[in-house]
């Protein structure tokens, strides 16, 4: 199994978002991913696997049982898991949830797509808020910022000002630029770089991403860019799922508050096995983990 770009199932959707649910709602009824089997190609590495399916390469790594100071060869079988909450639901546009580096895109009040994205460093955050598609392009020139020239110059770099279109061009083919002047959704030259906090603020795609979202995003396309790290859904069978992020942008969350208070919120607080959840919180791996409580 070879990683693909497929915009309306890359990521297998399990479970419907409840029809009922409020353009906008914090609390979610969906959950994107599955646990499949997958088969290592020449030249993989978990790096790799990981950015395309949006799972930390230490986490492939202890769910298999492997040594990530050890290369994996062709044929090597390992299972992936990637099942994520869909953050929240929009009749069209575009939710990217910084922590959890995955963007969702909305048609006509479905869910067209989901896919890992990288965001901006530590020191670089990518800003938070609602924004609009502006600008569309291919091939687009990358004119090096003032701020990013400095820090070239400071790391004893070559001070470059314009990178043209091409295979050292960052940006990669397509960019999708945002009303947040200077901050876009591009391509990347470097696909084990996504599903990371690496970028000085511009969210990164899979180039086969960007190709399939820049075939049907439009100018004035919303996008919400949250900063939610710990999500609760409630599946339409019932089940209850916690997904926990560490809190890189460290801006003082505490997870079990959150899920309390979205548990009280939403009536939940009976439902959930307190114990698993507890244990979510500790390991923040970032994947969706069944808390239902069971007799």
């Amino acid at each position: 199994m070879k990683p693909s770009s497929i915009l309306i199932s890359f990521i297998l959707l399990v479970f419907a978002a409840n029809a009922l649910a409020d353009e906008g709602s914090v609390f979610s009824h969906a959950i994107v991913g599955g646990v499949f089997p997958y088969v290592a190609q020449s030249g993989d590495r978990l790096s790799r696997i990981g950015a395309r399916f949006g799972v930390s390469a230490t986490i492939l790594a202890k769910a298999n049982n492997l040594d990530r100071k050890v290369p994996l060869a062709a044929g090597d079988a390992l299972w992936v898991d990637n099942l994520h909450i869909v953050p929240e639901w929009r009749e069209d546009g575009i939710v990217i949830n910084l922590p959890q580096r995955m963007l969702f895109f909305f048609r006509q009040g479905a869910l067209a797509a989901a896919f890992p994205i990288g965001v901006g460093k530590p020191d670089w955050p990518t800003p938070t808020g609602n924004f609009k598609v502006v600008d569309l392009q291919t091939n687009k020139s990358w004119l090096v910022p003032l701020s990013i020239q400095e820090e070239m110059r400071e790391e004893g770099k070559e001070v470059i000002t314009r990178v043209p279109p091409g295979p050292k061009n960052p940006l990669g083919r397509h960019w999708i630029g945002l009303s947040a002047v200077g901050y876009g959704i591009h391509g990347t030259i470097s696909p084990a770089s996504v599903y990371g906090f690496k970028s000085h603020g511009c969210i990164r795609a899979h180039p086969d991403d960007i190709e399939a979202l820049s075939q049907v995003a439009e100018v004035g396309t919303g996008v919400v860019l949250a900063y939610r790290t710990t999500l609760l859904a409630e599946t339409q069978d019932g089940r209850v799922y916690v997904e926990v992020h560490p809190d890189v942008y460290k801006r003082g969350i505490v997870p079990l508050d959150e899920i309390r208070k979205q548990a009280r919120d939403n009536e939940l607080a009976d439902r959930i096995d307190w114990p698993r959840t507890i244990e979510a919180i500790r390991r923040q791996d970032g994947l969706a983990t069944d808390v239902t409580l069971r007799p």
